[in-house]
């Protein structure tokens, strides 16, 4: 007997094996009830009683061996197969790279974060409104008398055909709520989307987005708005930008203008972005009409201010060359992948 289990353990000390089902049918052999072991442990019974210690010692060290053995390839196996599943999820670093496409901020969202950065650096904080209006803070409040044309349903979208009710059409209605609700000394920009019942074209939109500013403290004049406005013009456009202001008209200030920049494009020599005439327009802005502010709960023998408005696309389209509007909403690709290095601010 002591041959037979020596030749086992040579036999278990050698075996190996490539899968799991291997492993089991080696154990199946050498350790179930009907075993190869087991079978000995059978006729250890027959041994001459002065071998049985001999004998008996070798057997117990041949299910030992046995069982271990069994573990050790199972256990081998299995970690080799988490391996090779593991080594299937990293990255192979002989593959040729394949970059991702680098996303872009929206041009418009580029422009409208430097108007927000260059207002801000002078002590402007940024004010935000419902986009749906009530007629008070969209028209009344800012002085629209009743027969106003831009109360006219060719101008605004008015919700549910309500008169009073309607998309905000700027964000000048953001200012009147913050004077609402604070006291002077206010400095604020409301930058924000904003919606006219007009016909889409290469030079209108029925969506655009303005930046709209408002200065009230006391004696506030019309010169420390042109000095703003000009630190402003330098700040986007260059330092050699100069500004002009035209007489004109808003409900809501008085005296108002018209701002131009000198054409950057052409260094004010005349050009087809500025007509020829070396400048382009690029806001309305004035002084706050005393009757808004007494309309907001501010005096206005005590308090003046000044405010100005432009569109976000307008400078987008100076800044970028773009001469239709329309790019700005059609989400084409090839015209959005041009701002992938773009400055996010």
């Amino acid at each position: 007997m002591l041959d037979k289990i020596n030749d086992l353990l040579e036999e278990v000390k050698e075996f190996d094996a490539k899968t799991i089902e291997e492993a089991e049918a080696f154990r199946i052999k050498m350790l179930s009830k009907k075993g190869t072991i087991p079978a000995l442990f059978q006729d250890f019974k027959s041994v001459a009683p002065e071998e049985r210690k001999e004998v008996g010692k070798k057997l117990n060290e041949l299910k030992q061996a046995a069982s271990e053995k069994v573990n050790t390839v199972k256990k081998r196996i299995a970690a080799a197969e988490d391996s090779r599943k593991t080594a299937g999820d990293k990255p192979d670093m002989t593959i040729p790279a394949n970059f991702d496409p680098i996303g872009s901020r929206h041009p418009l969202s580029v422009i409208r974060n430097r108007i927000n950065s260059i207002f801000q650096r002078i002590g402007f904080v940024i004010s935000e409104g419902p986009e749906i209006e009530d007629d008070w803070h969209n028209f009344s409040a800012l002085n629209f008398p009743e027969e106003h044309p831009a109360r006219d349903m060719q101008d605004t979208f008015f919700v549910n055909k309500n008169p009073d009710i309607a998309l905000r059409t700027h964000t000048s209605s953001v200012q009147v709520r913050v004077m609402e609700t604070q006291q002077p000394p206010i400095r604020t920009i409301s930058p924000g989307r904003v919606f006219r019942n007009e016909a889409i074209s290469a030079r209108a939109h029925c969506i655009f987005h303005q930046v709209e500013g408002l200065y009230i403290d006391e004696k506030v004049s019309f010169a420390d708005m042109k000095q703003t406005l000009l630190f402003f013009a330098r700040e986007m456009f260059g330092e050699q930008t100069d500004i002009r202001l035209r007489p004109s008209f808003f409900p809501f200030t008085e005296p108002s203008a018209e701002m131009d920049v000198s054409c950057s494009l052409c260094g004010s020599k005349g050009c087809t972005v500025c007509k020829y005439s070396g400048w382009i327009e690029i806001m309305g802005c004035g002084m706050v009409d005393p009757n808004v502010l007494e309309n907001c709960g501010i005096d206005s023998k005590k308090y003046s201010g000044y405010a100005f408005g432009m569109g976000i696309e307008r400078i987008a389209m100076i800044s970028y060359q773009i001469n239709d509007l329309r790019m700005f909403f059609e989400n084409d690709l090839r015209f959005l992948k041009q701002f992938e290095s773009a400055s996010p601010h």
